[in-house]
């Protein structure tokens, strides 16, 4: 592995999915006890943090890890509807040739994830896929990367949508960029200060050059 580093999220920073979680969610409100999320909704909950949506969430807590799990295995239906982020192919390419390592550390289940890779002919570009047990459980293993690679924190970055991988990158002591184009808005993921907030994939490669 290279001892530069860039690691992903997948939902809503390499793939183009939140539509598909929020449809997906609302085809298990029935089952779960929760009413239907609209357009307006998922807008208003851009505005807040990761943990601030769950403390808000209609859901009981001991129910949210079933929800979880229920919504990772029926995403694996819509993979060949999903798409890359436009840009994505091309930063990777790029990055790829600066002679960064290039990882996913994911929520989302693995065998999804290499799914949509292989669909989207995007595996060729990804050294390494892990998945996290729980949504906010990523510095566990971004740091558990570090460790047992002996990867320079210093020239590793990790690259994401929501507040949690801010919250994530942090713990981990690596830089983080945020990513406008998914989840959380832009003006809340500047208030958890990620060193970087880009606008498009294209500007990853200028950071990083």
């Amino acid at each position: 592995m290279s001892n530069k580093v860039v690691i992903f999220d997948f939902d809503g920073t390499i793939a183009d999915s939140r539509k598909t979680l929020v449809n997906i969610a609302n085809e298990l409100a029935d089952e779960f006890g929760y009413n239907t999320v609209t357009e307006e909704e998922v807008l208003r909950l851009s505005h807040l943090s990761s943990q601030d949506v769950m403390l808000q969430s209609p859901i009981p807590v001991y129910k949210i890890p079933f929800l979880l799990r229920r919504v990772k295995k029926e995403f694996n239906k819509h993979i060949p509807q999903l798409q890359p982020f436009v840009g994505i192919k091309e930063v990777l390419t790029s990055l790829q040739q600066q002679g960064y390592s290039i990882g996913i550390v994911t929520s989302n289940m693995r065998s999804n994830v290499l799914d949509f890779l292989e669909k989207n002919n995007l595996n060729s570009y990804f050294d390494f896929i892990y998945s996290a047990n729980t949504i906010f459980g990523k510095d566990k293993i971004i740091r558990k990367l570090i460790k047992q690679h002996q990867l320079s924190i210093e020239k590793t970055f990790y690259v994401g949508d929501e507040t949690r991988d801010i919250k994530a990158a942090k713990k981990s002591h690596v830089q983080v960029v945020a990513v406008t184009w998914g989840f959380n808005s832009a003006e809340v993921l500047a208030q958890h200060h990620p060193d970087f907030l880009i606008d498009k994939p294209a500007q990853l490669s200028q950071i990083l050059s």
